[in-house]
Protein backbone atom coordinates (compact mmCIF):
# COMPACT_ATOMS: atom_id res chain seq x y z
CA UNK A 1 0.00 0.00 0.00
CA UNK A 2 1.46 3.38 -0.98
CA UNK A 3 1.46 6.25 1.51
CA UNK A 4 -1.45 8.66 1.29
CA UNK A 5 -0.77 11.74 -0.83
CA UNK A 6 -0.48 15.14 0.76
CA UNK A 7 -3.54 17.37 0.83
CA UNK A 8 -7.23 16.56 1.00
CA UNK A 9 -9.65 15.21 -1.58
CA UNK A 10 -12.78 16.93 -2.85
CA UNK A 11 -15.96 16.18 -4.71
CA UNK A 12 -16.16 17.33 -8.32
CA UNK A 13 -18.08 20.42 -7.19
CA UNK A 14 -14.90 21.32 -5.22
CA UNK A 15 -16.64 22.58 -2.09
CA UNK A 16 -16.99 19.26 -0.23
CA UNK A 17 -13.57 18.45 1.25
CA UNK A 18 -12.50 15.59 3.51
CA UNK A 19 -9.74 13.07 4.08
CA UNK A 20 -7.00 11.65 1.91
CA UNK A 21 -6.75 8.77 -0.55
CA UNK A 22 -4.94 5.48 -0.07
CA UNK A 23 -3.93 3.88 -3.37
CA UNK A 24 -3.35 0.18 -3.84
CA UNK A 25 -3.18 -2.36 -6.65
CA UNK A 26 -4.52 -5.00 -4.27
CA UNK A 27 -8.04 -4.00 -3.26
CA UNK A 28 -8.66 -7.24 -1.42
CA UNK A 29 -5.97 -6.59 1.18
CA UNK A 30 -6.21 -2.78 1.26
CA UNK A 31 -9.97 -2.83 1.79
CA UNK A 32 -9.58 -4.09 5.36
CA UNK A 33 -8.43 -0.72 6.64
CA UNK A 34 -10.75 1.97 5.26
CA UNK A 35 -14.51 2.67 5.36
CA UNK A 36 -15.07 3.76 1.76
CA UNK A 37 -13.88 3.12 -1.80
CA UNK A 38 -13.36 5.94 -4.26
CA UNK A 39 -12.68 5.84 -7.99
CA UNK A 40 -12.00 8.89 -10.16
CA UNK A 41 -13.85 11.30 -7.87
CA UNK A 42 -16.56 12.50 -10.27
CA UNK A 43 -19.39 12.46 -7.73
CA UNK A 44 -20.15 16.13 -7.24
CA UNK A 45 -20.58 16.40 -3.48
CA UNK A 46 -19.55 14.23 -0.55
CA UNK A 47 -20.65 10.77 -1.75
CA UNK A 48 -17.06 9.60 -2.34
CA UNK A 49 -15.53 11.38 0.64
CA UNK A 50 -14.75 9.58 3.92
CA UNK A 51 -16.34 10.55 7.23
CA UNK A 52 -14.48 12.85 9.61
CA UNK A 53 -13.74 10.10 12.12
CA UNK A 54 -12.06 7.82 9.54
CA UNK A 55 -10.56 10.29 7.07
CA UNK A 56 -9.16 7.90 4.48
CA UNK A 57 -10.70 6.54 1.28
CA UNK A 58 -9.43 3.60 -0.74
CA UNK A 59 -8.65 4.78 -4.26
CA UNK A 60 -9.35 1.90 -6.65
CA UNK A 61 -7.82 3.21 -9.87
CA UNK A 62 -4.62 1.12 -9.67
CA UNK A 63 -6.72 -2.06 -9.54
CA UNK A 64 -7.89 -1.90 -13.13
CA UNK A 65 -7.15 -5.30 -14.65
CA UNK A 66 -9.45 -7.04 -17.10
CA UNK A 67 -9.91 -10.57 -15.76
CA UNK A 68 -11.92 -12.00 -18.64
CA UNK A 69 -13.98 -11.15 -21.71
CA UNK A 70 -16.21 -13.41 -23.76
CA UNK A 71 -16.24 -12.19 -27.37
CA UNK A 72 -19.39 -14.21 -28.11
CA UNK A 73 -21.58 -12.98 -25.25
CA UNK A 74 -19.93 -9.67 -24.40
CA UNK A 75 -19.55 -10.58 -20.72
CA UNK A 76 -16.73 -8.56 -19.16
CA UNK A 77 -15.13 -9.44 -15.82
CA UNK A 78 -12.81 -6.77 -14.44
CA UNK A 79 -11.49 -5.14 -11.30
CA UNK A 80 -13.52 -2.26 -9.92
CA UNK A 81 -10.89 0.36 -10.73
CA UNK A 82 -11.10 -0.13 -14.50
CA UNK A 83 -12.12 3.20 -16.05
CA UNK A 84 -14.82 3.71 -18.63
CA UNK A 85 -12.28 5.62 -20.70
CA UNK A 86 -10.10 2.51 -20.90
CA UNK A 87 -13.09 0.27 -21.62
CA UNK A 88 -14.05 2.47 -24.56
CA UNK A 89 -10.49 2.55 -25.86
CA UNK A 90 -10.18 -1.22 -25.80
CA UNK A 91 -13.65 -2.37 -26.79
CA UNK A 92 -15.17 0.19 -29.13
CA UNK A 93 -12.78 -0.75 -32.00
CA UNK A 94 -14.03 -4.33 -31.50
CA UNK A 95 -17.65 -3.08 -31.76
CA UNK A 96 -18.50 -3.46 -28.08
CA UNK A 97 -19.62 -0.62 -25.81
CA UNK A 98 -20.79 -0.22 -22.25
CA UNK A 99 -24.55 -0.95 -22.01
CA UNK A 100 -25.09 2.35 -20.14
CA UNK A 101 -22.80 5.36 -20.01
CA UNK A 102 -23.04 8.48 -17.86
CA UNK A 103 -22.07 11.90 -19.19
CA UNK A 104 -18.37 11.43 -18.45
CA UNK A 105 -15.95 8.63 -19.29
CA UNK A 106 -13.84 9.48 -16.24
CA UNK A 107 -15.58 7.00 -13.95
CA UNK A 108 -14.70 3.49 -12.79
CA UNK A 109 -16.66 0.27 -12.96
CA UNK A 110 -17.07 0.30 -9.19
CA UNK A 111 -18.34 3.87 -9.27
CA UNK A 112 -20.81 3.03 -12.03
CA UNK A 113 -22.23 0.25 -9.86
CA UNK A 114 -22.29 2.34 -6.66
CA UNK A 115 -24.19 5.15 -8.39
CA UNK A 116 -26.21 2.81 -10.65
CA UNK A 117 -25.44 5.33 -13.36
CA UNK A 118 -27.90 6.23 -16.07
CA UNK A 119 -27.46 8.00 -19.37
CA UNK A 120 -29.15 9.26 -22.49
CA UNK A 121 -30.63 5.80 -23.08
CA UNK A 122 -32.35 5.28 -19.73
CA UNK A 123 -35.79 5.14 -21.38
CA UNK A 124 -34.62 2.06 -23.35
CA UNK A 125 -31.68 0.46 -21.54
CA UNK A 126 -32.36 1.33 -17.94
CA UNK A 127 -29.41 1.79 -15.62
CA UNK A 128 -25.98 0.20 -15.43
CA UNK A 129 -27.09 -2.13 -12.65
CA UNK A 130 -29.64 -3.77 -14.95
CA UNK A 131 -26.69 -5.20 -16.91
CA UNK A 132 -24.47 -6.25 -13.98
CA UNK A 133 -24.33 -10.02 -13.55
CA UNK A 134 -22.15 -10.36 -10.44
CA UNK A 135 -20.12 -8.43 -7.89
CA UNK A 136 -17.17 -9.61 -5.84
CA UNK A 137 -16.90 -7.58 -2.67
CA UNK A 138 -15.59 -7.39 0.87
CA UNK A 139 -18.29 -7.07 3.51
CA UNK A 140 -18.08 -5.75 7.05
CA UNK A 141 -17.22 -9.03 8.78
CA UNK A 142 -14.13 -9.38 6.57
CA UNK A 143 -15.43 -12.00 4.16
CA UNK A 144 -14.89 -11.65 0.44
CA UNK A 145 -17.89 -13.04 -1.41
CA UNK A 146 -19.71 -13.01 -4.72
CA UNK A 147 -23.22 -11.61 -4.87
CA UNK A 148 -25.66 -11.76 -7.77
CA UNK A 149 -29.41 -11.26 -8.22
CA UNK A 150 -29.77 -14.87 -6.99
CA UNK A 151 -26.87 -15.20 -4.53
CA UNK A 152 -27.14 -12.81 -1.56
CA UNK A 153 -29.81 -10.89 -3.53
CA UNK A 154 -30.45 -8.39 -0.73
CA UNK A 155 -26.79 -7.37 -0.65
CA UNK A 156 -26.68 -7.16 -4.45
CA UNK A 157 -29.77 -4.94 -4.59
CA UNK A 158 -28.46 -2.66 -1.85
CA UNK A 159 -24.97 -2.39 -3.39
CA UNK A 160 -26.21 -1.38 -6.85
CA UNK A 161 -26.89 2.32 -6.36
CA UNK A 162 -25.90 2.01 -2.69
CA UNK A 163 -23.21 4.70 -2.83
CA UNK A 164 -20.48 2.39 -1.52
CA UNK A 165 -22.19 1.93 1.84
CA UNK A 166 -22.54 -1.87 1.84
CA UNK A 167 -18.92 -2.91 1.32
CA UNK A 168 -15.92 -2.58 -0.95
CA UNK A 169 -16.65 -3.55 -4.57
CA UNK A 170 -13.59 -5.48 -5.75
CA UNK A 171 -14.67 -6.91 -9.11
CA UNK A 172 -17.59 -6.44 -11.50
CA UNK A 173 -19.06 -8.76 -14.12
CA UNK A 174 -21.22 -6.94 -16.69
CA UNK A 175 -22.68 -7.71 -20.11
CA UNK A 176 -21.44 -5.30 -22.77
CA UNK A 177 -23.48 -4.10 -25.76
CA UNK A 178 -22.67 -5.06 -29.36
CA UNK A 179 -22.72 -2.00 -31.68
CA UNK A 180 -22.77 -1.99 -35.50
CA UNK A 181 -20.11 0.72 -35.88
CA UNK A 182 -18.08 3.07 -33.67
CA UNK A 183 -20.08 6.13 -34.82
CA UNK A 184 -23.33 7.80 -33.75
CA UNK A 185 -26.09 8.97 -36.09
CA UNK A 186 -27.39 12.17 -34.46
CA UNK A 187 -30.40 14.42 -34.91
CA UNK A 188 -30.54 17.94 -33.42
CA UNK A 189 -33.71 20.00 -33.07
CA UNK A 190 -34.40 23.53 -31.86
CA UNK A 191 -37.32 23.47 -29.39
CA UNK A 192 -39.26 26.69 -28.60
CA UNK A 193 -40.52 26.01 -25.05
CA UNK A 194 -40.94 23.50 -22.26
CA UNK A 195 -44.25 21.99 -23.43
CA UNK A 196 -42.76 21.36 -26.86
CA UNK A 197 -39.71 19.87 -25.19
CA UNK A 198 -41.74 17.38 -23.18
CA UNK A 199 -43.65 16.35 -26.31
CA UNK A 200 -40.38 16.15 -28.24
CA UNK A 201 -38.78 13.83 -25.68
CA UNK A 202 -41.83 11.57 -25.74
CA UNK A 203 -41.84 11.47 -29.53
CA UNK A 204 -38.09 10.89 -29.85
CA UNK A 205 -38.14 8.06 -27.31
CA UNK A 206 -40.13 5.90 -29.74
CA UNK A 207 -37.57 6.23 -32.52
CA UNK A 208 -34.22 6.90 -30.87
CA UNK A 209 -32.38 4.87 -28.20
CA UNK A 210 -30.57 7.97 -26.93
CA UNK A 211 -32.18 11.34 -26.17
CA UNK A 212 -31.13 14.38 -24.16
CA UNK A 213 -31.98 18.06 -24.09
CA UNK A 214 -30.28 21.28 -23.11
CA UNK A 215 -32.73 23.90 -21.84
CA UNK A 216 -32.45 27.62 -21.18
CA UNK A 217 -33.31 27.83 -17.50
CA UNK A 218 -33.47 31.66 -17.55
CA UNK A 219 -36.05 32.04 -20.31
CA UNK A 220 -39.48 32.93 -18.96
CA UNK A 221 -43.03 33.25 -20.22
CA UNK A 222 -43.82 31.48 -23.47
CA UNK A 223 -40.09 30.76 -24.02
CA UNK A 224 -39.57 28.97 -20.69
CA UNK A 225 -37.66 25.74 -21.26
CA UNK A 226 -36.62 26.47 -24.82
CA UNK A 227 -33.53 24.61 -25.96
CA UNK A 228 -32.01 21.95 -28.16
CA UNK A 229 -33.09 18.30 -28.27
CA UNK A 230 -30.41 15.79 -29.28
CA UNK A 231 -31.30 12.24 -30.33
CA UNK A 232 -28.94 9.49 -31.39
CA UNK A 233 -28.43 5.85 -32.32
CA UNK A 234 -25.46 3.75 -33.34
CA UNK A 235 -24.79 4.30 -37.04
CA UNK A 236 -24.97 1.34 -39.41
CA UNK A 237 -21.73 0.40 -41.23
CA UNK A 238 -22.99 1.70 -44.58
CA UNK A 239 -23.72 5.19 -43.20
CA UNK A 240 -20.61 5.55 -41.03
CA UNK A 241 -17.02 6.41 -41.95
CA UNK A 242 -14.81 3.36 -42.38
CA UNK A 243 -12.15 4.63 -40.00
CA UNK A 244 -12.31 4.89 -36.21
CA UNK A 245 -13.37 8.23 -34.73
CA UNK A 246 -10.32 10.42 -34.11
CA UNK A 247 -9.32 11.35 -30.58
CA UNK A 248 -11.12 14.47 -29.45
CA UNK A 249 -9.14 17.65 -29.10
CA UNK A 250 -8.90 18.55 -25.44
CA UNK A 251 -8.62 21.93 -23.83
CA UNK A 252 -7.69 22.73 -20.27
CA UNK A 253 -8.77 25.29 -17.73
CA UNK A 254 -5.53 25.91 -15.87
CA UNK A 255 -6.78 28.37 -13.26
CA UNK A 256 -9.85 29.10 -11.17
CA UNK A 257 -12.15 31.62 -12.81
CA UNK A 258 -13.09 34.67 -10.72
CA UNK A 259 -16.51 34.29 -9.09
CA UNK A 260 -17.91 37.29 -10.98
CA UNK A 261 -17.48 35.60 -14.38
CA UNK A 262 -20.56 33.43 -13.91
CA UNK A 263 -23.40 35.79 -13.14
CA UNK A 264 -26.97 36.06 -14.34
CA UNK A 265 -26.02 38.24 -17.30
CA UNK A 266 -23.16 36.04 -18.53
CA UNK A 267 -25.22 32.86 -18.12
CA UNK A 268 -28.12 34.47 -20.00
CA UNK A 269 -25.74 35.41 -22.83
CA UNK A 270 -24.38 31.88 -22.98
CA UNK A 271 -27.89 30.42 -23.06
CA UNK A 272 -28.91 32.75 -25.88
CA UNK A 273 -25.80 31.84 -27.89
CA UNK A 274 -26.31 28.12 -27.34
CA UNK A 275 -29.95 28.27 -28.34
CA UNK A 276 -29.10 30.17 -31.53
CA UNK A 277 -26.24 27.78 -32.34
CA UNK A 278 -28.84 25.37 -33.74
CA UNK A 279 -29.10 27.29 -37.00
CA UNK A 280 -31.81 25.16 -38.61
CA UNK A 281 -34.98 23.79 -37.09
CA UNK A 282 -33.41 20.34 -37.29
CA UNK A 283 -30.27 18.73 -38.66
CA UNK A 284 -28.76 15.26 -38.90
CA UNK A 285 -25.16 14.13 -38.90
CA UNK A 286 -22.84 11.25 -38.04
CA UNK A 287 -20.65 12.12 -35.06
CA UNK A 288 -18.12 10.49 -32.76
CA UNK A 289 -19.30 8.86 -29.52
CA UNK A 290 -16.91 11.13 -27.61
CA UNK A 291 -18.71 14.28 -28.69
CA UNK A 292 -22.15 12.73 -28.32
CA UNK A 293 -21.80 11.11 -24.90
CA UNK A 294 -19.05 13.18 -23.25
CA UNK A 295 -19.11 16.79 -24.50
CA UNK A 296 -17.70 18.24 -21.27
CA UNK A 297 -14.80 15.78 -21.19
CA UNK A 298 -13.21 17.85 -23.95
CA UNK A 299 -12.38 20.47 -21.32
CA UNK A 300 -10.04 19.26 -18.58
CA UNK A 301 -10.82 20.69 -15.14
CA UNK A 302 -13.97 22.36 -16.44
CA UNK A 303 -15.14 22.59 -12.83
CA UNK A 304 -12.66 25.46 -12.38
CA UNK A 305 -15.10 27.60 -14.34
CA UNK A 306 -17.10 27.98 -11.13
CA UNK A 307 -14.25 29.50 -9.15
CA UNK A 308 -12.81 28.61 -5.77
CA UNK A 309 -16.19 28.37 -4.04
CA UNK A 310 -17.25 25.62 -6.44
CA UNK A 311 -20.73 24.58 -7.50
CA UNK A 312 -23.41 22.02 -6.90
CA UNK A 313 -25.40 20.04 -9.41
CA UNK A 314 -29.02 19.68 -8.47
CA UNK A 315 -30.58 16.68 -10.21
CA UNK A 316 -34.11 15.55 -9.51
CA UNK A 317 -36.62 13.21 -11.15
CA UNK A 318 -40.29 14.14 -11.33
CA UNK A 319 -42.59 11.11 -11.63
CA UNK A 320 -44.67 10.65 -14.74
CA UNK A 321 -47.88 10.64 -12.72
CA UNK A 322 -47.15 14.23 -11.59
CA UNK A 323 -47.75 15.34 -15.18
CA UNK A 324 -46.03 18.01 -17.27
CA UNK A 325 -47.04 20.70 -14.80
CA UNK A 326 -44.48 19.37 -12.32
CA UNK A 327 -41.58 20.36 -14.58
CA UNK A 328 -43.10 23.85 -15.01
CA UNK A 329 -43.43 24.27 -11.26
CA UNK A 330 -39.83 23.24 -10.54
CA UNK A 331 -38.53 25.52 -13.29
CA UNK A 332 -40.65 28.37 -11.93
CA UNK A 333 -39.21 27.79 -8.45
CA UNK A 334 -35.72 28.03 -9.93
CA UNK A 335 -36.31 31.24 -11.87
CA UNK A 336 -38.33 32.98 -9.16
CA UNK A 337 -35.54 32.30 -6.67
CA UNK A 338 -32.98 33.82 -9.01
CA UNK A 339 -31.35 30.49 -9.83
CA UNK A 340 -29.12 30.66 -12.89
CA UNK A 341 -27.79 27.37 -14.23
CA UNK A 342 -24.92 27.52 -16.71
CA UNK A 343 -25.81 24.02 -17.83
CA UNK A 344 -29.35 22.64 -17.55
CA UNK A 345 -30.13 19.17 -18.92
CA UNK A 346 -33.47 17.41 -19.33
CA UNK A 347 -34.01 13.70 -20.05
CA UNK A 348 -36.81 11.20 -19.73
CA UNK A 349 -36.60 8.04 -17.65
CA UNK A 350 -38.47 4.91 -18.69
CA UNK A 351 -37.97 2.57 -15.74
CA UNK A 352 -36.91 2.33 -12.11
CA UNK A 353 -33.24 1.93 -11.29
CA UNK A 354 -31.80 -1.48 -10.54
CA UNK A 355 -30.94 -0.95 -6.87
CA UNK A 356 -32.87 -0.40 -3.65
CA UNK A 357 -32.11 3.34 -3.52
CA UNK A 358 -31.22 3.93 -7.17
CA UNK A 359 -32.20 7.37 -8.39
CA UNK A 360 -34.25 6.84 -11.59
CA UNK A 361 -37.96 6.24 -11.85
CA UNK A 362 -40.28 6.74 -14.86
CA UNK A 363 -40.61 10.46 -15.45
CA UNK A 364 -38.58 13.54 -16.32
CA UNK A 365 -35.19 14.38 -14.83
CA UNK A 366 -33.68 17.86 -14.61
CA UNK A 367 -29.98 18.46 -13.88
CA UNK A 368 -28.90 22.00 -13.00
CA UNK A 369 -25.33 23.21 -12.42
CA UNK A 370 -25.56 26.01 -9.83
CA UNK A 371 -22.59 28.13 -8.65
CA UNK A 372 -22.12 28.22 -4.88
CA UNK A 373 -23.29 31.58 -3.61
CA UNK A 374 -24.65 32.86 -0.29
CA UNK A 375 -28.22 31.97 -1.31
CA UNK A 376 -27.57 28.56 -2.85
CA UNK A 377 -28.60 26.55 0.23
CA UNK A 378 -31.94 28.39 0.36
CA UNK A 379 -32.44 27.72 -3.36
CA UNK A 380 -31.76 23.99 -2.94
CA UNK A 381 -34.14 23.91 0.04
CA UNK A 382 -36.88 25.50 -2.07
CA UNK A 383 -36.27 23.12 -4.97
CA UNK A 384 -36.35 20.12 -2.62
CA UNK A 385 -39.61 21.26 -1.05
CA UNK A 386 -41.17 21.52 -4.51
CA UNK A 387 -39.81 18.12 -5.56
CA UNK A 388 -41.29 16.61 -2.40
CA UNK A 389 -44.69 18.08 -3.29
CA UNK A 390 -44.40 16.52 -6.76
CA UNK A 391 -43.48 13.09 -5.36
CA UNK A 392 -39.96 13.18 -6.84
CA UNK A 393 -36.47 12.58 -5.50
CA UNK A 394 -32.84 13.65 -5.95
CA UNK A 395 -29.66 11.96 -7.18
CA UNK A 396 -27.23 11.30 -4.33
CA UNK A 397 -24.22 11.17 -6.68
CA UNK A 398 -24.75 14.84 -7.49
CA UNK A 399 -26.01 16.08 -4.12
CA UNK A 400 -24.13 18.13 -1.56
CA UNK A 401 -26.70 20.43 0.10
CA UNK A 402 -29.87 18.40 0.72
CA UNK A 403 -31.02 18.29 4.34
CA UNK A 404 -31.72 14.88 5.93
CA UNK A 405 -35.36 15.71 6.63
CA UNK A 406 -35.91 16.56 2.95
CA UNK A 407 -34.26 13.35 1.79
CA UNK A 408 -36.35 11.26 4.16
CA UNK A 409 -39.52 13.01 2.97
CA UNK A 410 -38.62 12.02 -0.60
CA UNK A 411 -37.41 8.49 -0.01
CA UNK A 412 -38.29 7.33 3.50
CA UNK A 413 -39.74 3.89 2.69
CA UNK A 414 -36.87 2.92 0.39
CA UNK A 415 -34.36 4.29 2.89
CA UNK A 416 -35.81 2.14 5.68
CA UNK A 417 -35.52 -0.98 3.51
CA UNK A 418 -31.95 -0.07 2.55
CA UNK A 419 -30.94 0.50 6.16
CA UNK A 420 -32.48 -2.86 7.11
CA UNK A 421 -30.05 -4.55 4.68
CA UNK A 422 -27.16 -2.53 6.13
CA UNK A 423 -28.26 -3.65 9.60
CA UNK A 424 -27.97 -7.30 8.51
CA UNK A 425 -24.60 -6.97 6.78
CA UNK A 426 -22.95 -4.09 8.65
CA UNK A 427 -24.69 -3.37 11.98
CA UNK A 428 -21.73 -1.38 13.31
CA UNK A 429 -21.65 0.82 10.17
CA UNK A 430 -18.06 0.04 9.30
CA UNK A 431 -18.81 1.37 5.83
CA UNK A 432 -19.87 4.99 5.75
CA UNK A 433 -19.12 8.26 4.03
CA UNK A 434 -19.42 11.98 4.59
CA UNK A 435 -22.72 11.75 2.70
CA UNK A 436 -24.11 8.96 4.89
CA UNK A 437 -23.24 10.94 8.02
CA UNK A 438 -24.93 14.03 6.59
CA UNK A 439 -28.06 12.38 5.17
CA UNK A 440 -28.60 8.87 6.53
CA UNK A 441 -27.91 9.35 10.21
CA UNK A 442 -24.63 7.42 10.39
CA UNK A 443 -22.81 8.49 13.54
CA UNK A 444 -19.24 9.59 14.04
CA UNK A 445 -17.29 7.76 16.72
Amino acid sequence: MTPPPSGQITGWGRHSVAGVEVRSEDLESASRAVPLSRGLGRSYGDASLPPADAPRALNTTLADRILGFDEQTGVLHAEAGLSLEEMNRLFLPRRWFTPVTPGTKYVTLGGMVASDVHGKGQHRQGCFGHHVLALRMRVADGRVLVCTPDQHPDLFAATVGGMGLTGHILEVTVRMQRVPSPWIAQRSERIPNLDAFLHGLERAAHDWPYTVGWIDCLATGSAMGRGNLISGRWAQPEEAPQHLPPASRRFQLSFDYPAWVLNRASIAAFNELKYRSQLRASSEDVVSPEGFFYPLDRIRHWNRLYGKRGFTQYQCVLPREAGPGAVHRVMTTLTERGGASFLAVIKDFGRDGAGMISFPRPGITLALDIPLRDGTQALVDALNEQVIREGGRIYLTKDSLTRPEHFRAMDGARLDAFNAVRDRWDPARKFKSALSVRLLGDRLY
